[in-house]
This record gives C-alpha cells, structure tokens and sequence, in this order.
C-alpha cells in the first residue's frame, strides 16, 4: 500500500503543468477594460437579469396598483365596513338608475330621430351629436365623475386630428361628453361593439381590428378622407394603442402624424384616491370595469387641451410624435419609456429581444462611466 502512494506521488510531482497550458503566442492578453456588454455576452446569467429588468419595466406599464388596505385595526375596520355598505347599497343603485334614466332619454330620442331624418343629413348629425354627449354625461354621472378641463374647448374644423394619453375606455367618454369626438377604436365584442357598431358610427366613428393587416390600410384612407371634411366631428386618436395604467406613456403610432394636419395634444390625469381608472383588457372585462367605478366613491380627473402642434421644417413622422409625447407626459406628469404598446399583446422575437437587452446594457454602461 505504501510502495502504491509512493508511486502515486511520484507520478504527480512529474507532471508539469505547462504541458497542458497553450504557448504564450496564443494567448491574448486583454485590450482595454473589461466591458458590461462583453459579460453579458459571456454570461447566461446576467442575459437573463438584463433581460428580467427589460420585461420587468416594460410590464409595469400595464400593471394596475391597488391601494394600500387601511381597514387593519379594530378602530377602522366598522368605518370601512359603513363605507362598504353606503357605495354598494346606496350609491351603487341610485347610479344605476341615474344610467338607464339617461338610456331611456337617449334611445326614445335617437331612434325616431336616426330613422325620420334620414333625408336632413346636418340637422340628424347635430342632433345625434348633441344626444351623444347627453348619453356620456350621463355615463360620467354614474360613477359621480368630478372632471375639471383646462384650455379651450375642442372645436370643428378641417385638417386637424386631437391624441391623447389611454388609460381606459372611459377616456373616451370623458372627452366626449364634452365634445363629439369621432374615435378611432378597437373593435370589441358583446354589447360594447354593438353600441360601436350603430350609435358610435353616427358621429364617424372609425372601428379596426388589431389582428387584421389589411385594416391598416382602410383605416389609414378613412383618416386622411375624414380630417378633409369640414363638417366632420374632430378626429381623436389613442396613439399609444393600448390602455396604459396612467404612471405611464409608451410609443405613440406615428399614422396620427403623417397626416399633413395640425395635432392637438390631450392630456388625461386619473387622480386615485377613489379607485384606479385603468382598465386592463387582458384581465378584466369592460362590465366588470365598470361596475368598479360604479362601486367606488367617485372618478376623479384632469384634462388638458393642450396648444396645437404642426410639423417642423425636416422633422419626421417620428420626432413629431415624440414631441408631441413629450408634452403631455410632461403636462400629466407621467414617466416616457421607449417601449412599443403592441407586444403588450405578442411576446417579441428572440432578435428583438436580444437587441433591447443590448441597447439596455449599452444605456447602462454609459451610466456607470459617467459616475
């Protein structure tokens, strides 16, 4: 056994590690410091950190937040439950009756006036107008909306398109019970498209799907025809694409830019103290969100018509949809992130995503260095 270690021992000491090193030609010796980009290449781990804070920032776009519980001890636990029972057995009733009040109003009007003046086009347009608006204040009512608009009323002229920030579908009810707007929207399902589908397209409404590519280029056509009539109710656009939780504003579509018209940006603010204003599609059903509202105390919300925009001299379609971005995040005080609204509904690519990973470890690189 000895003789064996002996053995084993002199073997070991004879071995020479620079057998099994390569020649010192063909070892590089480092160029410059080690950068953040060559260890994310080189690292599984950190690809999938930076790739984490990438999803992480672009998801929280969508994400509603709840308010803080305050109902934790003996003493507000009784005051709560009051509170509950006043918004549900009290309020919530006495709203909905205030709506199908405002809906019994609406359709004995609408339908006769829709269908006998068919041959006095301006005189139904105005008077479906007018009715519109009614139907939205009525809506707005309904959740005891406390709306407070700063700036000049929008009003009806040729060759001019009004953006806002989206948060939910009720932006477009806020906006209109003050002004009809002619939207372009989603097309939805249940009793929300059957409402697009005859009253909303009295006042020249605009419905696409987002699935469907060969919807870009119908709607694209009926803007440019409808922002030429005179007579046409101002044209509003979401250019955001989807509803974002109003901390927030991603990419605006340029398609609102490229027109050759003046822009009118919209700033919408949700203040919530009352409850959370974002209606998040994937999760929650137009109905149930409003019933949401309906329980809560109140919707409160700032909206700012904000000073018309037009073109500079050798801006593109892009620059003037992130001016325009600038200041209504600037004016409702959200924060800007450069993320695309669409892949809030398909995952990107693997290219896509290892470009964005690239891009962020490039933006925080130059951080560090600055520090």
């Amino acid at each position: 056994m000895s003789s064996g270690a002996g053995k084993l021992v002199t073997s070991r000491s004879e071995l020479n590690i620079e057998d099994y090193l390569p020649s010192g030609s063909s070892i590089e010796e480092p160029r410059g410091k080690l950068r953040l980009l060559d260890l994310i290449d080189i690292s599984p781990t950190l690809t999938e950190a930076a790739g984490a804070i990438i999803d992480d920032s672009f998801t929280r776009c969508f994400k509603s937040n709840p308010p803080e519980p305050w109902n934790w001890n003996i003493y507000l636990f009784p005051l709560w439950c009051f509170g509950v029972v006043v918004r549900y057995c009290i309020l919530f009733p006495l709203r909905c009756l205030t709506l199908a009040f405002g809906w019994f109003i609406f359709l004995s009007t609408f339908i006769p006036v829709h269908s006998l003046l068919k041959g006095q086009d301006k005189l139904r347009k105005n008077i479906e107008r007018v009715l519109v608006e009614m139907i939205c204040s009525f809506f707005v009512g309904s959740w005891t909306g406390v709306v407070k608009y700063h700036g000049p009323r929008p009003s009806i002229r040729p060759k001019q398109v009004y953006v806002a920030n989206h948060t939910s579908m009720i932006d477009f009810i806020v906006l209109e019970q003050m002004t009809a707007f002619a939207v372009i929207m989603q097309k939805h399902p249940g009793w929300v498209g059957l409402l697009q589908s005859t009253i909303l397209e009295s006042v020249g409404c605009i419905w696409f799907n987002r699935s469907e590519a060969k919807d870009r280029e119908i709607v694209a056509r009926k803007l440019r025809d409808h922002v030429q009539g005179a007579d046409n109710n101002p044209l509003l656009i979401f250019p955001e694409g989807t509803c974002v939780n109003n901390n927030y504003t991603v990419m605006f579509k340029k398609g609102a830019f490229e027109l050759g018209c003046t822009v009118c940006p919209i700033a919408i603010k949700y203040n919530k103290i009352f409850v959370d204003a974002f209606w998040n599609s994937r999760k929650q059903s137009f109905t149930m969100h409003l019933l949401q509202l309906m329980t809560s105390w109140a919707v409160v919300c700032e909206v700012w018509y904000l000073e018309p925009q037009t073109i500079r001299p050798g801006e593109t379609a892009i620059e003037f949809a992130e001016r325009v971005r600038d200041m209504i995040s600037l004016r409702a005080g959200l924060k800007k992130v450069p993320w695309d609204g669409y892949l809030k509904y398909s995952r990107p690519s693997s290219k896509h995503s290892e470009r964005k990973q690239q891009s962020f470890a490039e933006s925080l690189l130059a951080r560090l260095e600055e520090k």
